[in-house]
């Protein structure tokens, strides 16, 4: 039986979204199911990397900076023109796809700000024959806001739209309904699949061109919860990552102050600062790292950096923490919180209270906090932390069997108990 799935995927600042829906369509189209990803953000390099994904590539919107203003590709803002250009282009890959699925990464709870693309592709799929299953597919944590108003309108409509939503986390670390209170009201339909993880899937822009893989391909997801790393490997020098976004200057700024000041001096330093710092303050960190710091955008052999370095620092986004968590890093994390943003500071709340990282809020982060913190780190190790990280696979087959017809509160209960009880 053939089936076939239209994702779509819309990243602003980092790029965790875009890394979690291709893995995610990875892991269909392993399955055999034919899937569409529809993206859009600026392009990427890996959106090529899989033959068997068609991609679709609307024009591309993008965060200004951390205020959320959106903006195209070439930095202004986006108007009534753009915006009918994008719904009809998500509308003609609906009706080329024909899928048995649609699966919206985000909204309802988040990218609120393109309903006028994702409200018709939701009528378009209720109106089709035969009704595809509209699915949302969500991270662990979504930005906190004090409102239960909004939050009953949020699951009235999730209700009213959306056969499931799945929660790409694991309640035994945190619960969706930590940040979302209004979860009990969509409880037969909410089903948590585990991290969504896979080492090795940087993403460059794309005039850096495609990253190798490593030799074992992109499998083996449980490696550390399994015992292979132990804390006999011998880790040296301190890797400060700002991720795939744009928004970690402060962070590499602070961190190399620190480095300047003395902060383990003897050790080597290594500034990550992601694909999307502007040049010209990449061109300055470069320019002013001392003997000993070195300055790249990106490491595809990031999760192996992280097994062997004697601290971590880092912000505190989805996939960076997990690196983090399955390489038994001593980490002190740095969340990313402006403009009312919740979900890195949550997470990173919870790890330092089960011992698994030092936390330097984003409004106290200076030189001397951030030294303070990297040799608190350095001198504990981190307690251990098991997490399901097959969330790509679960995902794939969840959304198999509900275009299959399983019910939906069956795969919710059962999923949710499976994992609180490993």
């Amino acid at each position: 039986m053939s089936r076939s799935v239209l994702l779509h995927v819309q990243y602003l600042l980092g790029i965790g979204h875009l890394q979690r829906s291709l893995r995610i369509a990875g892991a269909l189209a392993r399955d055999g199911i034919t899937v569409t990803l529809v993206n859009g953000g600026p392009p990427a390099a890996e959106l090529a990397a899989d033959p068997k994904v068609r991609v679709v590539q609307l024009e591309p919107v993008r965060a200004r900076d951390a205020s959320f203003a959106l903006v195209d590709d070439a930095g202004q803002p986006i108007g009534d023109t753009l915006r009918a250009r994008r719904q009809e282009a998500l509308l003609a890959a609906f009706a080329a796809a024909r899928p048995d699925a649609v699966v919206i990464e985000g909204f309802p709870f988040a990218r609120r700000a393109f309903a006028f693309e994702l409200d018709p592709l939701i009528a378009a799929a209720q109106a089709a024959t035969p009704r595809p299953r509209v699915i949302c597919s969500v991270r662990d944590i979504i930005a906190w806001r004090d409102d239960p108003a909004r939050h009953r309108a949020i699951a009235e409509r999730v209700c009213r739209d959306f056969g499931a939503v799945l929660v790409h986390g694991d309640p035994k670390l945190i619960s969706f309904e930590a940040s979302f209170p209004a979860a009990p009201d969509i409880a037969d339909r909410l089903i948590y699949t585990g991290y969504v993880y896979e080492p090795h899937l940087t993403l460059p822009s794309l005039r850096d061109g495609p990253l190798p893989l490593p030799p074992g391909g992109r499998r083996g997801k449980l490696a550390a919860t399994r015992g292979e790393v132990g804390d006999s490997i011998p880790r040296s020098g301190v890797v400060v990552s700002a991720g795939g976004g744009a928004a970690g200057a402060a962070l590499l700024n602070a961190a190399l102050a620190a480095r300047r000041d003395g902060c383990l001096a003897d050790a080597p330093w290594r500034l990550l600062t992601g694909a999307n710092l502007p040049e010209a303050e990449y061109a300055a960190l470069c320019r002013s790292a001392p003997a000993g710091v070195t300055v790249e955008r990106f490491r595809p052999d990031l999760p192996a950096l992280l097994r062997h370095c004697q601290v971590s620092v880092s912000q505190a986004g989805y996939n960076t923490v997990l690196d983090i968590l399955l390489a038994r890093a001593r980490a002190v994390l740095v969340p990313f919180a402006a403009e009312r943003e919740t979900e890195q500071l949550m997470r990173a709340e919870r790890l330092a209270a089960l011992g698994a990282a030092v936390l330097v809020r984003e409004s106290d982060l200076s030189p001397a906090t951030l030294a303070t913190a990297i040799e608190r780190a350095a001198a504990r190790e981190p307690a251990r932390v098991m997490v399901n990280t097959d969330g790509a696979a679960n995902s794939a087959r969840i959304i198999a069997a509900l275009i299959d017809g399983c019910p939906v509160g069956h795969l919710a209960a059962k999923t949710g108990k499976a994992m609180i009880g490993q």
